[in-house]
């Protein structure tokens, strides 16, 4: 459980969740990541640090650069925190879905039952009579 506290704590951070989602996409070299944040050179340095610290985020050497990128281990153990969370949601949905079906069916079969005048006004129980009758 403290692995998943980390990471909280690690992606409670905007900028490190925003150096995240670059790095989703692939390596970065901390001047990409200046560019694509719009951020300082110094804020992405230091966040870096946090997330490789965390093992959040691997570096290897290219030349005259540093690239990082993401490990994806560090987030296995948040994904498997999550997972019931996800499994509660799915299985809510999953029901919404099928009340959802079920009235649009009952829906359906009430407007093929009632027959289409359209001379008539639609009844609302509000618009009834006796509901506007003075005592």
């Amino acid at each position: 459980m403290n692995a998943v506290l980390d990471v909280f704590t690690v992606l409670a951070e905007p900028r490190r969740r925003g150096i995240l989602d670059v790095l989703r996409r692939g390596e970065a070299s901390v001047t990409d990541l200046v560019e694509r944040l719009d951020a300082s050179q110094p804020a992405v340095s230091k966040h870096l640090r946090v997330l490789r610290e965390s093992g959040m985020v691997e570096v290897r050497p290219h030349g005259k650069q540093r690239l990082y990128r993401l490990d994806d281990d560090a987030l296995r153990d948040l994904d498997e925190w999550l997972a019931p969370y996800r499994l509660r949601w799915a299985t809510a949905l999953s029901r919404l879905d099928g009340h959802l079906a079920a009235t649009r069916a009952r829906d359906a079969t009430r407007a093929r039952e009632t027959p289409n005048d359209p001379t008539k006004e639609p009844h609302h129980d509000d618009q009834h009579p006796a509901r506007h009758r003075r005592p």
